[in-house]
């Protein structure tokens, strides 16, 4: 599977086209759409969000609920471009018009891809590089996940997002929650998280980052079950499932490292104190006692719940801006303001959500046949089978 989105942040839409799924599998917009109003959300997101209402509309690929195996394509309107048509819009300007165009940018903020983007581009307006590098580009990364958790639903595969850590207060999540309790009680925390002891924490975190002028960051975990084992390789460094994982999640803007189960803290463990001792029993075939590693060995998927956690700097754009340099004058000025978040972490985690769930989809794909939606649910049930038993 691959897919492909276009579109700038105040441009007039956003646009992903996905190839590579099963023919005959359901999907309907309300399958995506709840993905996207669960982006939105959050305690710390800024005024953008109250502008836009996120839904996707599927324009082709589909058929009176089901996939026809052809590209699908889904279009996300921004309601705010009706405020931006002369500054985004794709006709040349008129003569005298550039002196309507108030907000060209040649002051680069720190943190963002604004002064290396113009220098590779060679853009004097890095209004051209800002626009796309926004984080609004993960509306339809989530749009694509939400696809591709659909199919993973189908399968008996789940996937769920929450937050363990905002602003340096941390979440003690228990681990005797069930996937489905971990759900619900992140999507009813309004930063996401499942720990209530420390809900009011974060939020007041956020809080005062925000009337200080600036953000905090945070770290969001996403769990995984209903995996088969196996899926992934060892034969080869680009199909090691764990890679691809590692490279959606540092993929999502802001997010700058990942780990899998106890992750960095083995580095501080004995091996006797990493690894996962392999049991086996007449009901689950293979399992591991533990699941210090997260999911995987070798590149591959053991059978046990994927876990995966990522760390997302605090957002760059402040209302306390940092110093820069104007890239026509070279003199210093403070950096310039979007409109922003003091914290997007809560939000994040759905996008890492989605991310993951396209990983584990295509991985899915790429090993068994995928060409029709029936045959490939009997392949992955035959797979669990085998593996139970082997």
């Amino acid at each position: 599977m691959r897919y492909l989105t276009a579109g700038e942040s105040h441009g007039p839409q956003l646009t992903t086209i996905l190839e590579g799924f099963p023919a005959g599998m359901p999907l309907l917009a309300e399958d995506i759409n709840e993905g996207l109003a669960r982006r939105q959300k959050g305690h710390g997101r800024g005024r953008r969000m109250q502008i836009e209402k996120d839904t996707a509309e599927i324009v082709s690929g589909v058929r009176h609920g089901q996939t026809l195996g052809s590209p699908i394509a889904l279009v996300v309107k921004n309601n705010d471009w009706k405020h931006w048509t002369n500054i985004m819009g794709a006709e040349p300007l008129k003569e005298g018009q550039e002196d309507e165009i108030k907000r060209k940018i040649t002051r680069a903020r720190p943190g963002h891809a604004d002064l290396n983007g113009a220098i590779k581009y060679g853009h004097r307006d890095m209004r051209n590089v800002l626009e796309r590098s926004s984080a609004r580009e993960t509306t339809v990364r989530v749009a694509a996940g939400a696809v591709a958790k659909k199919l993973l639903s189908l399968v008996g595969v789940d996937v769920v997002a929450h937050v363990v850590e905002i602003g340096g207060v941390t979440a003690k999540v228990d681990s005797s929650l069930s996937i489905n309790e971990l759900k619900e009680r992140a999507e009813l925390s309004p930063v996401r998280v499942a720990d209530p002891n420390v809900e009011v924490e974060m939020m007041a975190a956020i809080d005062d980052a925000k009337k200080n002028g600036d953000s905090i960051g945070g770290i969001v975990e996403v769990i995984v079950t209903g995996m088969p084992a196996g899926i992934g390789s060892y034969v080869h460094y680009d199909r090691k499932l764990d890679a691809k994982l590692a490279g959606a999640i540092v993929s999502i803007n802001a997010f700058k490292g990942v780990e899998f189960g106890i992750g960095f803290e083995a580095a501080r463990k004995p091996g006797s104190e990493v690894h996962d001792e392999i049991a086996w029993n007449e009901e689950m075939g293979y399992y591991r006692k533990t699941n210090r590693l997260g999911g995987f060995e070798g590149g591959m998927t053991t059978g046990m719940p994927i876990v995966v956690r990522g760390v997302m700097k605090p957002i760059p754009t402040l209302y306390k801006p940092l110093m820069s340099v104007d890239i026509e004058t070279k003199e210093p000025f403070a950096a310039s303001v979007e409109r922003s978040d003091s914290c997007a972490v809560p939000a994040a985690a759905v996008v890492a959500e989605h991310v993951i769930a396209w990983e584990l989809a295509n991985s899915l794909v790429e090993q068994f046949y995928s060409d029709r939606f029936d045959t490939f649910m009997d392949e992955i049930k035959r797979q669990r089978e085998y593996a139970r038993e082997f």
